[in-house]
Protein backbone atom coordinates (compact mmCIF):
# COMPACT_ATOMS: atom_id res chain seq x y z
CA UNK A 1 0.00 0.00 0.00
CA UNK A 2 2.49 2.53 1.10
CA UNK A 3 4.59 1.42 -2.14
CA UNK A 4 1.33 2.11 -4.35
CA UNK A 5 1.14 5.61 -2.79
CA UNK A 6 4.81 6.22 -3.30
CA UNK A 7 4.17 5.53 -7.05
CA UNK A 8 1.23 7.58 -7.14
CA UNK A 9 2.78 10.43 -5.72
CA UNK A 10 6.23 10.27 -8.21
CA UNK A 11 3.18 9.66 -11.44
CA UNK A 12 0.85 12.95 -9.59
CA UNK A 13 0.17 14.95 -12.85
CA UNK A 14 -1.39 18.48 -12.54
CA UNK A 15 -4.62 19.30 -14.83
CA UNK A 16 -3.14 22.32 -17.48
CA UNK A 17 -6.47 23.61 -16.53
CA UNK A 18 -5.33 23.95 -12.56
CA UNK A 19 -1.98 25.30 -14.24
CA UNK A 20 -3.35 27.85 -15.80
CA UNK A 21 -5.69 29.01 -13.27
CA UNK A 22 -2.68 29.38 -10.79
CA UNK A 23 -0.69 31.28 -13.44
CA UNK A 24 -3.84 33.49 -13.98
CA UNK A 25 -3.85 34.18 -9.90
CA UNK A 26 0.25 34.38 -10.21
CA UNK A 27 0.12 38.05 -9.56
CA UNK A 28 2.73 39.11 -12.27
CA UNK A 29 1.81 41.98 -15.20
CA UNK A 30 1.14 41.46 -18.33
CA UNK A 31 2.90 43.58 -20.62
CA UNK A 32 4.82 41.89 -23.01
CA UNK A 33 3.69 42.03 -26.58
CA UNK A 34 5.34 39.80 -29.99
CA UNK A 35 7.88 42.43 -30.12
CA UNK A 36 9.23 42.30 -26.47
CA UNK A 37 9.05 38.54 -26.77
CA UNK A 38 11.55 38.32 -30.19
CA UNK A 39 13.63 40.39 -28.31
CA UNK A 40 14.01 38.39 -25.21
CA UNK A 41 14.90 35.68 -27.93
CA UNK A 42 17.35 37.10 -29.86
CA UNK A 43 18.95 38.56 -26.80
CA UNK A 44 19.60 35.40 -25.57
CA UNK A 45 20.29 33.71 -28.93
CA UNK A 46 22.70 35.89 -31.05
CA UNK A 47 24.85 36.92 -28.23
CA UNK A 48 26.24 34.05 -26.64
CA UNK A 49 26.06 32.26 -30.56
CA UNK A 50 27.99 34.82 -32.54
CA UNK A 51 30.76 37.16 -29.82
CA UNK A 52 31.70 33.73 -28.05
CA UNK A 53 30.54 30.00 -28.75
CA UNK A 54 31.53 30.38 -32.87
CA UNK A 55 35.27 30.47 -32.27
CA UNK A 56 35.44 27.82 -29.88
CA UNK A 57 33.04 26.11 -32.92
CA UNK A 58 35.78 26.39 -35.04
CA UNK A 59 38.72 25.85 -33.75
CA UNK A 60 37.52 23.14 -31.14
CA UNK A 61 38.71 22.97 -27.44
CA UNK A 62 41.25 19.92 -26.05
CA UNK A 63 38.60 17.17 -25.73
CA UNK A 64 36.35 18.11 -29.12
CA UNK A 65 37.33 18.43 -32.69
CA UNK A 66 36.71 21.66 -34.40
CA UNK A 67 34.22 22.19 -37.30
CA UNK A 68 36.13 24.17 -39.27
CA UNK A 69 34.69 26.36 -42.18
CA UNK A 70 31.83 23.80 -41.76
CA UNK A 71 30.81 25.43 -39.00
CA UNK A 72 28.16 26.66 -41.38
CA UNK A 73 26.95 22.73 -41.30
CA UNK A 74 26.98 22.65 -38.02
CA UNK A 75 24.73 25.87 -37.55
CA UNK A 76 22.29 24.25 -39.88
CA UNK A 77 22.31 21.29 -37.93
CA UNK A 78 21.72 23.04 -34.79
CA UNK A 79 19.10 24.66 -36.29
CA UNK A 80 17.25 22.14 -37.67
CA UNK A 81 17.26 20.57 -34.57
CA UNK A 82 16.25 23.45 -33.22
CA UNK A 83 13.07 23.66 -35.65
CA UNK A 84 11.25 20.56 -34.45
CA UNK A 85 11.99 21.87 -30.75
CA UNK A 86 10.48 25.37 -31.36
CA UNK A 87 7.32 23.81 -33.24
CA UNK A 88 6.72 21.91 -30.30
CA UNK A 89 7.44 25.09 -27.59
CA UNK A 90 5.16 26.88 -30.02
CA UNK A 91 2.22 24.19 -29.85
CA UNK A 92 2.65 24.01 -25.90
CA UNK A 93 3.07 27.22 -24.55
CA UNK A 94 0.34 28.72 -26.12
CA UNK A 95 -1.51 26.00 -24.82
CA UNK A 96 -0.45 25.86 -21.48
CA UNK A 97 0.62 30.13 -21.18
CA UNK A 98 2.48 29.91 -17.73
CA UNK A 99 5.55 30.87 -16.30
CA UNK A 100 8.15 27.34 -15.57
CA UNK A 101 8.77 26.22 -19.09
CA UNK A 102 9.40 22.73 -19.55
CA UNK A 103 9.14 22.30 -16.13
CA UNK A 104 5.31 23.03 -16.05
CA UNK A 105 4.51 21.19 -19.28
CA UNK A 106 6.31 17.88 -17.79
CA UNK A 107 4.48 18.22 -14.85
CA UNK A 108 0.94 18.08 -16.86
CA UNK A 109 2.23 15.32 -18.34
CA UNK A 110 4.73 12.96 -16.93
CA UNK A 111 4.12 13.67 -13.23
CA UNK A 112 5.96 15.13 -10.03
CA UNK A 113 9.06 13.43 -10.14
CA UNK A 114 9.93 14.25 -13.58
CA UNK A 115 9.30 17.41 -12.96
CA UNK A 116 11.13 18.54 -10.40
CA UNK A 117 14.06 16.90 -12.69
CA UNK A 118 12.98 18.78 -15.75
CA UNK A 119 13.32 22.41 -13.02
CA UNK A 120 16.85 20.82 -12.16
CA UNK A 121 18.15 20.60 -15.44
CA UNK A 122 16.87 23.84 -16.35
CA UNK A 123 18.95 25.09 -13.31
CA UNK A 124 21.95 23.99 -14.98
CA UNK A 125 20.77 25.53 -18.51
CA UNK A 126 20.06 28.89 -17.12
CA UNK A 127 22.15 29.40 -13.78
CA UNK A 128 25.01 27.59 -15.02
CA UNK A 129 25.13 29.06 -18.34
CA UNK A 130 25.03 32.84 -16.92
CA UNK A 131 28.05 32.04 -15.25
CA UNK A 132 29.57 31.63 -17.89
CA UNK A 133 28.23 34.54 -19.84
CA UNK A 134 28.94 36.86 -16.95
CA UNK A 135 32.89 35.90 -17.34
CA UNK A 136 32.86 36.47 -20.79
CA UNK A 137 30.88 39.88 -20.28
CA UNK A 138 34.37 40.64 -18.02
CA UNK A 139 36.54 39.86 -20.68
CA UNK A 140 35.40 42.11 -23.15
CA UNK A 141 34.93 44.84 -20.67
CA UNK A 142 38.82 44.44 -19.84
CA UNK A 143 39.20 44.98 -23.23
CA UNK A 144 36.94 47.82 -23.93
CA UNK A 145 38.50 49.79 -21.31
CA UNK A 146 42.31 49.01 -23.11
CA UNK A 147 40.91 51.65 -25.53
CA UNK A 148 40.50 54.14 -22.70
CA UNK A 149 44.00 54.27 -21.81
CA UNK A 150 44.86 57.85 -22.45
CA UNK A 151 42.06 58.79 -20.51
CA UNK A 152 41.22 56.30 -17.66
CA UNK A 153 44.15 56.08 -14.80
CA UNK A 154 46.38 53.55 -15.13
CA UNK A 155 45.02 51.30 -12.27
CA UNK A 156 41.36 50.64 -13.95
CA UNK A 157 42.69 49.82 -17.45
CA UNK A 158 45.59 47.58 -16.00
CA UNK A 159 43.09 46.26 -13.27
CA UNK A 160 45.13 43.21 -11.54
CA UNK A 161 44.08 39.85 -13.30
CA UNK A 162 43.11 38.44 -10.11
CA UNK A 163 40.17 41.67 -9.89
CA UNK A 164 38.48 40.05 -13.16
CA UNK A 165 38.99 36.35 -13.17
CA UNK A 166 37.89 33.43 -11.12
CA UNK A 167 40.69 31.46 -9.44
CA UNK A 168 40.79 28.40 -11.73
CA UNK A 169 41.12 30.71 -14.46
CA UNK A 170 43.77 32.30 -12.79
CA UNK A 171 45.84 29.41 -12.06
CA UNK A 172 45.09 28.03 -15.52
CA UNK A 173 47.00 31.27 -16.88
CA UNK A 174 49.53 30.98 -14.47
CA UNK A 175 50.63 27.93 -16.24
CA UNK A 176 50.19 28.56 -19.47
CA UNK A 177 52.68 31.19 -19.13
CA UNK A 178 54.86 30.13 -16.97
CA UNK A 179 54.26 32.65 -14.32
CA UNK A 180 54.50 32.41 -10.59
CA UNK A 181 50.84 31.86 -9.23
CA UNK A 182 51.84 33.97 -5.59
CA UNK A 183 52.98 37.09 -7.72
CA UNK A 184 49.21 37.05 -9.46
CA UNK A 185 47.24 36.96 -6.67
CA UNK A 186 46.83 37.46 -2.79
CA UNK A 187 46.63 34.37 -0.42
CA UNK A 188 44.57 33.82 2.50
CA UNK A 189 47.34 32.21 4.98
CA UNK A 190 45.03 29.94 7.73
CA UNK A 191 46.83 27.74 10.26
CA UNK A 192 48.14 24.53 9.09
CA UNK A 193 49.49 25.71 6.51
CA UNK A 194 46.13 26.59 4.43
CA UNK A 195 46.29 28.55 1.76
CA UNK A 196 43.03 30.56 0.12
CA UNK A 197 43.56 31.99 -3.00
CA UNK A 198 41.34 34.99 -3.51
CA UNK A 199 40.00 36.26 -6.91
CA UNK A 200 37.47 38.29 -7.22
CA UNK A 201 35.61 38.96 -11.22
CA UNK A 202 34.84 42.45 -9.80
CA UNK A 203 32.99 43.01 -13.15
CA UNK A 204 31.02 39.99 -13.31
CA UNK A 205 29.65 40.73 -10.07
CA UNK A 206 28.56 43.97 -10.53
CA UNK A 207 26.88 43.86 -14.00
CA UNK A 208 24.71 40.43 -12.32
CA UNK A 209 23.78 42.80 -9.23
CA UNK A 210 22.51 46.02 -11.78
CA UNK A 211 20.80 43.40 -13.74
CA UNK A 212 19.07 41.77 -10.72
CA UNK A 213 18.56 45.12 -9.77
CA UNK A 214 16.83 45.84 -12.91
CA UNK A 215 14.90 42.91 -13.16
CA UNK A 216 13.32 43.34 -9.79
CA UNK A 217 12.05 46.86 -11.22
CA UNK A 218 9.91 44.90 -13.52
CA UNK A 219 9.92 42.95 -17.10
CA UNK A 220 8.82 45.20 -19.21
CA UNK A 221 11.15 47.53 -17.75
CA UNK A 222 14.18 44.90 -18.39
CA UNK A 223 13.07 44.09 -21.95
CA UNK A 224 13.01 47.97 -22.83
CA UNK A 225 17.40 48.32 -21.95
CA UNK A 226 17.30 44.82 -24.17
CA UNK A 227 15.80 46.36 -27.15
CA UNK A 228 18.53 48.97 -27.02
CA UNK A 229 21.12 46.28 -26.28
CA UNK A 230 20.00 43.82 -29.22
CA UNK A 231 19.47 47.01 -31.56
CA UNK A 232 23.04 48.07 -30.99
CA UNK A 233 23.97 44.54 -31.60
CA UNK A 234 21.97 43.77 -34.47
CA UNK A 235 23.90 46.96 -35.86
CA UNK A 236 27.06 45.44 -35.16
CA UNK A 237 26.56 42.12 -36.76
CA UNK A 238 24.99 43.66 -40.01
CA UNK A 239 27.91 45.67 -40.32
CA UNK A 240 30.68 43.35 -39.74
CA UNK A 241 28.88 41.62 -42.30
CA UNK A 242 28.67 44.14 -44.87
CA UNK A 243 32.25 44.89 -44.48
CA UNK A 244 33.89 41.28 -43.95
CA UNK A 245 32.34 40.06 -47.05
CA UNK A 246 34.55 42.70 -48.99
CA UNK A 247 37.84 40.60 -47.90
CA UNK A 248 36.75 37.11 -47.92
CA UNK A 249 39.14 34.51 -49.69
CA UNK A 250 37.18 31.49 -51.15
CA UNK A 251 40.62 29.44 -50.66
CA UNK A 252 40.35 29.86 -46.75
CA UNK A 253 37.55 27.90 -47.01
CA UNK A 254 39.38 24.71 -48.12
CA UNK A 255 40.01 22.47 -45.96
CA UNK A 256 35.78 22.84 -45.65
CA UNK A 257 35.68 19.97 -43.31
CA UNK A 258 38.69 19.51 -41.59
CA UNK A 259 38.02 16.73 -39.15
CA UNK A 260 34.87 15.03 -41.08
CA UNK A 261 31.24 14.65 -39.51
CA UNK A 262 32.99 14.29 -35.68
CA UNK A 263 33.93 17.64 -36.30
CA UNK A 264 30.55 18.92 -37.42
CA UNK A 265 28.52 17.20 -34.87
CA UNK A 266 31.02 18.37 -31.82
CA UNK A 267 30.83 22.24 -33.69
CA UNK A 268 26.69 21.64 -33.62
CA UNK A 269 27.09 20.66 -30.05
CA UNK A 270 28.46 23.88 -29.01
CA UNK A 271 26.46 26.31 -31.01
CA UNK A 272 23.23 24.75 -29.14
CA UNK A 273 24.86 26.88 -26.15
CA UNK A 274 22.63 29.95 -27.71
CA UNK A 275 19.88 28.00 -28.16
CA UNK A 276 18.04 28.67 -24.95
CA UNK A 277 16.51 31.24 -26.42
CA UNK A 278 13.57 29.37 -27.25
CA UNK A 279 12.95 28.58 -24.01
CA UNK A 280 13.89 31.57 -22.01
CA UNK A 281 10.51 33.04 -24.42
CA UNK A 282 7.82 30.47 -23.10
CA UNK A 283 9.01 31.35 -19.43
CA UNK A 284 7.86 34.79 -19.97
CA UNK A 285 4.44 33.53 -20.69
CA UNK A 286 2.78 34.84 -17.80
CA UNK A 287 3.44 38.52 -18.53
CA UNK A 288 2.73 38.08 -21.91
CA UNK A 289 -0.59 40.30 -23.06
CA UNK A 290 -1.68 37.41 -25.80
CA UNK A 291 0.30 34.40 -25.25
CA UNK A 292 -2.02 31.95 -27.57
CA UNK A 293 -1.34 34.43 -30.30
CA UNK A 294 2.33 35.99 -29.46
CA UNK A 295 4.78 33.08 -28.28
CA UNK A 296 4.16 30.69 -31.30
CA UNK A 297 5.34 34.19 -33.49
CA UNK A 298 8.36 34.89 -31.20
CA UNK A 299 9.49 31.55 -31.18
CA UNK A 300 9.43 30.58 -34.91
CA UNK A 301 10.68 34.28 -35.89
CA UNK A 302 13.77 34.21 -33.48
CA UNK A 303 14.55 30.66 -34.88
CA UNK A 304 14.13 32.39 -38.53
CA UNK A 305 16.21 35.51 -37.30
CA UNK A 306 18.99 34.37 -35.71
CA UNK A 307 19.56 31.48 -38.72
CA UNK A 308 20.37 33.50 -41.03
CA UNK A 309 22.46 36.21 -38.78
CA UNK A 310 24.57 32.78 -37.64
CA UNK A 311 25.14 31.35 -41.03
CA UNK A 312 26.03 34.90 -42.37
CA UNK A 313 28.74 35.49 -40.07
CA UNK A 314 30.04 31.96 -40.46
CA UNK A 315 30.68 32.13 -44.16
CA UNK A 316 32.41 35.87 -43.41
CA UNK A 317 34.32 34.94 -40.27
CA UNK A 318 35.67 31.66 -42.50
CA UNK A 319 36.27 33.14 -45.46
CA UNK A 320 38.52 36.08 -43.72
CA UNK A 321 40.73 34.39 -42.49
CA UNK A 322 42.12 30.56 -42.00
CA UNK A 323 40.43 28.98 -39.28
CA UNK A 324 43.72 27.97 -37.50
CA UNK A 325 43.70 31.96 -36.91
CA UNK A 326 40.70 32.76 -35.94
CA UNK A 327 40.30 33.56 -32.33
CA UNK A 328 38.32 31.71 -29.91
CA UNK A 329 37.66 34.33 -26.87
CA UNK A 330 36.93 37.18 -29.64
CA UNK A 331 36.84 35.94 -33.05
CA UNK A 332 34.84 38.81 -34.33
CA UNK A 333 37.07 41.42 -33.33
CA UNK A 334 40.26 39.80 -33.99
CA UNK A 335 38.90 39.52 -37.31
CA UNK A 336 38.57 43.14 -37.53
CA UNK A 337 41.76 43.65 -36.88
CA UNK A 338 43.15 41.31 -39.70
CA UNK A 339 41.94 42.79 -42.53
CA UNK A 340 42.11 46.34 -41.08
CA UNK A 341 45.80 46.11 -41.19
CA UNK A 342 45.40 48.57 -44.13
CA UNK A 343 42.88 50.60 -42.95
CA UNK A 344 44.99 52.90 -40.05
CA UNK A 345 45.82 52.54 -36.66
CA UNK A 346 42.65 54.65 -35.85
CA UNK A 347 40.08 53.20 -38.00
CA UNK A 348 40.98 49.37 -36.46
CA UNK A 349 41.04 50.78 -32.71
CA UNK A 350 37.52 52.74 -33.68
CA UNK A 351 35.81 49.28 -35.65
CA UNK A 352 37.34 47.07 -32.88
CA UNK A 353 35.92 49.90 -30.47
CA UNK A 354 32.24 49.40 -31.90
CA UNK A 355 32.56 45.75 -31.90
CA UNK A 356 33.64 45.36 -28.48
CA UNK A 357 31.13 47.60 -27.62
CA UNK A 358 28.60 45.64 -29.83
CA UNK A 359 29.60 42.28 -27.66
CA UNK A 360 29.22 44.09 -24.46
CA UNK A 361 25.51 44.61 -25.67
CA UNK A 362 24.80 41.59 -26.58
CA UNK A 363 26.57 39.43 -23.44
CA UNK A 364 24.68 41.96 -21.53
CA UNK A 365 21.39 41.29 -23.16
CA UNK A 366 22.13 37.18 -22.47
CA UNK A 367 22.70 38.51 -19.03
CA UNK A 368 19.37 39.80 -18.65
CA UNK A 369 17.36 36.91 -20.34
CA UNK A 370 18.90 34.24 -18.71
CA UNK A 371 18.66 35.87 -15.65
CA UNK A 372 14.56 35.95 -16.29
CA UNK A 373 14.41 32.66 -17.27
CA UNK A 374 15.76 30.98 -13.76
CA UNK A 375 13.53 33.24 -11.84
CA UNK A 376 10.28 32.86 -13.60
CA UNK A 377 11.23 28.72 -13.52
CA UNK A 378 12.22 28.80 -9.60
CA UNK A 379 9.04 30.47 -9.00
CA UNK A 380 6.99 27.92 -10.64
CA UNK A 381 8.71 25.21 -8.71
CA UNK A 382 8.28 27.45 -5.51
CA UNK A 383 4.64 28.00 -6.12
CA UNK A 384 4.44 23.75 -6.59
CA UNK A 385 6.02 23.09 -2.97
CA UNK A 386 9.02 21.90 -4.46
CA UNK A 387 10.59 25.15 -2.81
CA UNK A 388 9.94 27.04 0.39
CA UNK A 389 6.79 29.05 0.29
CA UNK A 390 8.92 32.14 1.32
CA UNK A 391 10.70 32.08 -2.11
CA UNK A 392 7.77 32.84 -4.04
CA UNK A 393 6.71 36.01 -2.79
CA UNK A 394 6.08 39.16 -5.69
CA UNK A 395 6.70 42.71 -4.86
CA UNK A 396 3.60 44.85 -3.67
CA UNK A 397 5.14 47.40 -6.23
CA UNK A 398 6.71 45.97 -9.31
CA UNK A 399 4.97 43.12 -8.97
CA UNK A 400 7.94 40.82 -9.80
CA UNK A 401 9.14 37.66 -7.84
CA UNK A 402 12.09 39.72 -5.87
CA UNK A 403 13.01 37.36 -3.60
CA UNK A 404 13.59 34.71 -5.82
CA UNK A 405 15.23 37.65 -8.04
CA UNK A 406 18.02 38.31 -5.52
CA UNK A 407 18.32 34.78 -4.76
CA UNK A 408 19.68 33.35 -8.23
CA UNK A 409 21.42 36.81 -8.55
CA UNK A 410 23.55 35.83 -5.52
CA UNK A 411 23.67 32.34 -6.80
CA UNK A 412 25.30 33.19 -10.28
CA UNK A 413 27.76 35.59 -8.15
CA UNK A 414 28.60 33.20 -5.97
CA UNK A 415 29.33 30.61 -8.95
CA UNK A 416 31.10 32.74 -11.00
CA UNK A 417 33.98 33.14 -8.43
CA UNK A 418 35.01 29.36 -8.84
CA UNK A 419 33.22 27.72 -12.62
CA UNK A 420 35.20 26.27 -14.91
CA UNK A 421 34.06 28.58 -18.01
CA UNK A 422 34.06 25.63 -20.96
CA UNK A 423 32.68 23.06 -19.05
CA UNK A 424 29.71 25.71 -17.79
CA UNK A 425 28.99 25.93 -21.20
CA UNK A 426 29.06 22.50 -22.13
CA UNK A 427 26.58 21.50 -19.12
CA UNK A 428 24.74 23.80 -20.25
CA UNK A 429 24.47 22.77 -23.65
CA UNK A 430 23.25 19.48 -21.88
CA UNK A 431 20.10 21.12 -19.99
CA UNK A 432 19.59 22.72 -23.68
CA UNK A 433 19.19 19.20 -25.22
CA UNK A 434 17.51 17.53 -22.32
CA UNK A 435 14.16 20.25 -22.17
CA UNK A 436 14.55 20.44 -26.33
CA UNK A 437 13.74 16.36 -26.06
CA UNK A 438 11.04 16.52 -23.56
CA UNK A 439 9.24 19.32 -25.13
CA UNK A 440 9.17 17.02 -28.28
CA UNK A 441 8.28 14.17 -25.79
CA UNK A 442 5.27 16.50 -24.13
CA UNK A 443 3.73 17.15 -27.44
CA UNK A 444 2.95 13.95 -28.49
CA UNK A 445 1.71 12.38 -25.13
CA UNK A 446 -0.67 15.53 -24.68
CA UNK A 447 -2.06 14.76 -28.02
CA UNK A 448 -3.04 11.42 -26.41
CA UNK A 449 -4.05 12.27 -23.34
CA UNK A 450 -5.68 15.67 -24.43
CA UNK A 451 -6.87 15.01 -28.04
CA UNK A 452 -9.63 17.85 -27.78
CA UNK A 453 -7.92 20.38 -25.80
CA UNK A 454 -7.55 23.63 -27.70
CA UNK A 455 -4.37 24.68 -29.50
CA UNK A 456 -3.84 27.71 -30.88
CA UNK A 457 -0.80 26.56 -33.21
CA UNK A 458 -0.13 22.78 -33.77
CA UNK A 459 2.65 21.12 -34.99
CA UNK A 460 2.36 19.86 -38.18
CA UNK A 461 3.38 16.65 -39.35
CA UNK A 462 3.01 15.41 -35.89
CA UNK A 463 4.09 13.12 -34.82
CA UNK A 464 7.16 13.13 -36.21
CA UNK A 465 8.35 15.92 -36.33
CA UNK A 466 8.72 15.55 -32.57
CA UNK A 467 10.28 12.12 -33.61
CA UNK A 468 12.65 13.94 -34.99
CA UNK A 469 13.50 16.76 -32.91
CA UNK A 470 13.77 13.62 -30.37
CA UNK A 471 16.63 11.65 -32.39
CA UNK A 472 18.24 14.88 -33.51
CA UNK A 473 18.85 16.22 -30.07
CA UNK A 474 19.29 12.55 -28.92
CA UNK A 475 22.48 11.94 -31.30
CA UNK A 476 24.13 15.40 -30.58
CA UNK A 477 23.70 14.07 -26.75
CA UNK A 478 25.14 11.01 -27.52
CA UNK A 479 27.94 12.40 -29.64
CA UNK A 480 29.62 14.36 -26.70
CA UNK A 481 28.92 11.32 -24.24
CA UNK A 482 30.81 9.02 -26.69
CA UNK A 483 33.55 11.44 -26.45
CA UNK A 484 33.96 10.79 -22.92
CA UNK A 485 34.37 14.72 -21.62
CA UNK A 486 34.45 16.27 -18.19
CA UNK A 487 30.85 17.76 -18.91
CA UNK A 488 29.19 14.57 -19.46
CA UNK A 489 30.25 13.36 -16.21
CA UNK A 490 29.41 16.65 -14.54
CA UNK A 491 26.17 16.43 -16.21
CA UNK A 492 25.61 13.11 -14.48
CA UNK A 493 26.68 14.21 -11.02
CA UNK A 494 24.18 17.06 -11.26
CA UNK A 495 20.92 14.48 -11.99
CA UNK A 496 22.41 12.94 -8.97
CA UNK A 497 22.08 15.97 -6.59
CA UNK A 498 18.88 16.64 -8.11
CA UNK A 499 17.53 13.20 -7.10
CA UNK A 500 19.19 12.91 -3.98
CA UNK A 501 17.23 17.01 -3.23
CA UNK A 502 14.23 16.05 -4.24
CA UNK A 503 14.20 12.17 -2.18
CA UNK A 504 15.64 14.45 1.05
CA UNK A 505 13.45 17.44 0.74
CA UNK A 506 11.20 18.37 -2.08
CA UNK A 507 9.14 14.84 -1.79
CA UNK A 508 8.66 15.81 2.14
CA UNK A 509 7.65 19.64 1.62
CA UNK A 510 5.35 18.44 -1.17
CA UNK A 511 3.34 16.23 1.20
CA UNK A 512 2.75 19.03 3.67
CA UNK A 513 0.45 20.73 1.22
CA UNK A 514 -2.92 19.45 -0.31
CA UNK A 515 -2.24 19.74 -3.99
Amino acid sequence: MIKNTFLNNLLKCKNPDELIEAGSKSGLKKTLNVFDLIIIGIGAVVGTGIFTIIGSAIQGSSDSAGAGPAVVISMLLAALASVFSALSYSEISAMIPVAGSAYTYTYATMGEFMAWMVGWILMLEYAIGNITVASAWSGYFAQLLKGFKHVLPAWIVNCPLWLRNDYRTMYSMCDRFGWNVHDKMPFLHLPFNIEIPIALNIPAILIVFLLTVLLVKGVKESTKVASIMVGVNLFIITSFIIVGSHYVKPENWTPFMPNGFEGVFMGAFMIFFAYIGFDAISTAAEETKNPQRDLPIAILGTLVICTILYVSVALVLTGILPCNAIDTQAPLAHAINFIGRNWGSGAISFYAGLISVGALCALTSVLLIYQLGTTRILFAMSRDNFLPKSLNAVHEKFKTPHVMTWLSGLVVIICALFMDLNVSAELCNFGTFTSFIIICLIVLILRKTEPNRPRPFKVPLCPWFPILGIVTCGLLMWCKFASNSDSSKYFLFWLAIGLFIYAFYGYHNKRKYND
